[in-house]
């Protein structure tokens, strides 16, 4: 892996945003519309962590190979950060959204609480890098005790993101990659090779609209490139088709 200086990441300022489940993300992470909506204040210091429970490796055999190989268990995460606003939406997102809003207009804690579910985005911007976690479906709830420590600080409701897999994906959430530039040209090959060096692959056929194949004409048998998706793409000399040139 080389040097990148601009993969890296200090947090200028950030948000955090609730939407319907499966929501997308929006296309300018600066400027995000409706319906996503900001959570309200959070901590300056506690900005986030991310937990993990399971991942345990089982090593599996044979008669004549014990070590064979390695199966990890499913890992589940949690997003964590400390949320300084105790409106209604804000004490609902730790009660449970199924807290009350009783007719003296307190909020009360359910007995048995649902935790929100809804699309999740956090944004954070580092100078001219922005860098965001997205999540089409999550449950948000209270991650830790509410404790309240001085007459100095701002009070604050700890907040848990469990993402979760939606639809037919295979991920549950999502991560901009920082430090890369979009691809601009394709390279035939067996793999070819997208350009500049070290550019964002497309993710998917689609994403090669934009893309200029090398060379112009079609591609000679066996020739293709790898997609994010991890199918495979090649040019026949006018469009970009799915597969391997044959």
């Amino acid at each position: 892996m080389t040097l990148n200086d601009a993969a890296t990441l200090v947090i200028g300022s950030g948000n955090y945003l609730t939407a319907p489940v499966g929501t997308d993300l929006p296309s300018d992470l600066l400027a995000p519309l409706s319906p996503w909506a900001s959570v309200g204040h959070t901590s300056l210091e506690d900005i986030l962590s991310i937990s993990s429970e399971g991942g345990e490796a089982t090593t599996i055999g044979t008669l004549q190979n014990k070590s064979l190989r390695t199966k990890y268990s499913t890992r589940v995460e949690v997003i964590a950060f400390t949320l300084q606003q105790f409106d209604v939406k804000g004490l609902r997102l730790y009660y449970g959204a199924n807290a009350p809003l009783l007719s003296n207009g307190l909020v009360g804690v359910p007995n048995e609480p649902v935790p929100t579910s809804c699309a999740f985005l956090s944004i954070f911007v580092d100078g001219e890098n922005v860098f965001a976690i997205y999540a089409p479906k999550s449950e948000i709830y209270r991650a830790d005790d509410l404790s309240i420590g001085d007459t100095e600080s701002l009070a604050g409701l700890p907040l848990g993101v469990k993402p979760m897999a939606h639809g037919a994906n295979n991920w549950t959430y999502a991560i901009t990659p920082l430090g890369t530039v979009s691809a601009l040209g394709a390279t035939a090959g067996i793999p070819g090779a997208f350009t500049p060096s070290g550019s964002l692959v497309p993710a998917n056929l689609a994403g090669l609209d934009l893309i200029t194949a090398s060379p112009t004409t079609a591609w000679s048998a066996g020739q293709y490139v790898v997609l994010g998706d991890n199918s495979n793409a090649h040019w026949n000399g006018t469009d970009w088709i799915t597969g391997i040139a044959s």
